[in-house]
């Protein structure tokens, strides 16, 4: 698919994002890059703010998480999220059933990983996980996989190394992404079901679009939450950190943990680190609770009397 002119000439959005920000979740072709696709939703979308999380190579296709507008900011909390491929497996000699399904499980866990030559990243050894490793079918030497691992597995060194422990040899034949963090195939959408939904909702009929678009909280599901005040939020929203004054209640989680933000009234106010366990927060006493990492609203929506102070009024050095 390649992008014309006059796709959105105003380059103005066609459809307002709920709370400034949105999710669509694409079904990236073989082919172009990931930057290119996101590139495309752009120029249809009129959306100035695009991004993606999860870079796919050229030729590898299936579920791309497109960020609009403020999501964007979520770059850098989705792009850790673990992820699920289906991969076709070719290998360059015969192996029995029985040889290969001992191999595979021994790559299950944690694996060493050089990145490929052809890969954009420094070629460091690097440490990630493979949590569940299965073949799905196979045909004489072709083998259909599905893997279930941390975010940057690389899943053509995979094929190579469980190749070497056969004593074979091995390449990735084909490559698709089923899954994305909480993000299934079964909600993504072609380029052209999207560059559809834009027509209609220029003709008048935004509901197509509309349906389309994910509200930003459901990329942060996996997170636990602090709900705090109501009145806390304007400190939050102008830097500074949370107390534990301000905070209303929380889900389990422990220092350091990435934590999302809601008022009392249910308004995603951003993301956190938390900087104690939560077993130590006892709302309405004192001491900094969370650290403010990505904020949503715009810093004007509250007063700006509460910069430089936490959330009910003790002073914040973040």
């Amino acid at each position: 698919m390649q992008p014309t002119s006059d796709i959105n000439p105003t380059k103005k959005p066609v459809i307002p994002l709920p709370n400034g920000g949105g999710i669509i979740l694409v079904d990236k072709p073989r082919g172009p890059s990931s930057h290119q696709v996101a590139a495309w939703v752009r120029e249809m979308t009129g959306v100035s703010q695009v991004g993606h999380t999860g870079t796919l190579d050229p030729q590898v296709s299936g579920v791309l998480v497109v960020l609009l507008g403020k999501a964007v900011r979520l770059t850098s909390i989705l792009h850790l999220d673990e992820k699920e491929y289906i991969c076709l497996m070719r290998l360059q000699g015969d192996v029995s059933q029985q040889d290969l399904e001992t191999a595979v499980t021994e790559f299950t866990g944690k694996i060493y990983q050089r990145p490929p030559r052809r890969s954009a990243v420094k070629r460091a050894l690097r440490i990630r996980e493979i949590l569940e490793l299965e073949i799905l079918s196979r045909e004489g030497r072709q083998v259909l996989l599905r893997a279930r691992c941390d975010s940057g597995t690389y899943i053509r060194s995979l094929c190579h190394h469980i190749g070497m422990a056969l004593g074979v040899g091995a390449h990735m034949q084909e490559l698709r992404r089923s899954r994305s963090a909480d993000f299934r195939e079964s909600q993504i959408h072609t380029l052209h079901d999207v560059r559809d939904a834009v027509e209609a909702a220029k003709a008048g009929n935004p509901d197509i679009l509309s349906g389309m678009l994910l509200p930003m909280e459901n990329s942060i599901k996996h997170l636990p939450t602090v709900t705090i005040k109501d009145s806390a939020a304007g400190a939050i929203c102008h830097g500074a950190r949370l107390s534990m004054r301000g905070i209303v209640k929380t889900d389990s989680f422990q220092m350091e943990d990435f934590v999302a933000i809601f008022t009392d009234s249910g308004e995603l106010i951003g993301i956190g680190e938390a900087l104690m366990s939560a077993s130590r927060i006892i709302p309405g006493e004192k001491g900094l609770a969370v650290a403010p990492r990505i904020i949503f609203p715009d810093v004007d929506a509250y007063p700006a009397i509460w910069k430089g102070h936490s959330a009910s009024g003790e002073t914040s050095k973040a």
